[in-house]
């Protein structure tokens, strides 16, 4: 498990650079989450990068399977990316490791065009208390691990208005993409509105 860990970690150190801050959360009866924080400073501002470490250290199993398979499975990490200086974003370390260990908690297997809810906002004054789980390999490479270990995927998180994921529930994760790209969307702004949806 350490072994896993200590490879996930120096995958997002390649490709995000230096983590300037890490908080470590435990839940009663899982492993601990770690949540790290780093600050990519580009043409068009400043971006926060969250990504938790330990969700992949066992492979997600699918609830209704009679025996957890302790190697084989999928495994992932996740990454939330919003603008800096916005808002109180710092807060959303802990409702990011609870989503991290909800396929411990909760038997869940998280997949992209899934839905997660914290039933509260992501962080102070959020519109968002859901995030609609994307496609990997954009920001982060997939990391292959030794056979017969699937490999970690990381999943790159958009939060969702209350409207909008109620709208995703009827018409799909792609349709809201869809909708998002069509209004030139800002996902990572942490004040955006939710898009028009008619």
């Amino acid at each position: 498990m350490e072994d896993v860990l200590a490879l996930v970690e120096a995958r997002l150190r390649t490709a995000l650079g230096e983590p300037d801050a890490r908080a470590a959360v435990t839940f009663l009866g899982t492993d601990r989450i770690e949540v790290l924080r780093f600050l990519d400073r580009g043409g068009d501002g400043d971006i926060v990068r969250y990504a938790t470490l330990g969700m992949s250290a066992q492979p997600m199993t699918d609830p209704t399977a009679a025996l957890a398979d302790p190697v084989k499975g999928p495994r992932a990490e996740l990454i939330l990316s919003v603008r800096a200086g916005l808002a109180d974003t710092g807060k959303v370390l802990r409702p990011l490791a609870v989503l991290a260990a909800s396929p411990q908690v909760e038997g869940v297997v998280v997949t992209p065009g899934a839905s997660l809810d914290v039933g509260d906002p992501l962080w102070p004054g959020a519109p968002f208390s859901s995030v609609l789980v994307a496609e990997p390999g954009g920001l982060v490479e997939d990391l292959e691990l030794d056979e017969p270990m699937d490999p970690v995927r990381f999943l790159p998180l958009l939060p969702m208005t209350s409207n909008e994921a109620a709208w995703k529930r009827v018409h799909g994760a792609q349709e809201l993409q869809e909708r998002w790209l069509t209004h030139g969307t800002d996902l990572r702004d942490p004040l955006r509105r939710s898009v028009t949806l008619d």
